[in-house]
């Protein structure tokens, strides 16, 4: 998994990468993308299938950024 940050407009993302080849069912990979959806608090940005069957999802989450208040 590849990790990056990447600025948009006013928000700031953190992309992450999850590989999925041929032989995963679609069942196992929803299974893992819904934890990653639900601790991690992933979003789905992009879907990728290659010819041989590798899949590519790119994820993303937006970077909070805590202001102190003292």
């Amino acid at each position: 998994m590849s990790h990056r940050s990447h600025r948009t407009s006013e928000a700031q993302y953190e992309y992450r990468t999850v590989r999925f080849d041929r032989g995963t069912s679609r069942a196992d990979a929803r299974r893992a993308l819904t934890e990653q959806a639900e601790y991690g608090r992933w979003e789905l940005h992009r879907t990728v299938l290659y010819v041989g069957g590798e899949r590519r999802v790119q994820l993303r989450r937006r970077i909070i950024r805590v202001q102190s208040t003292l």
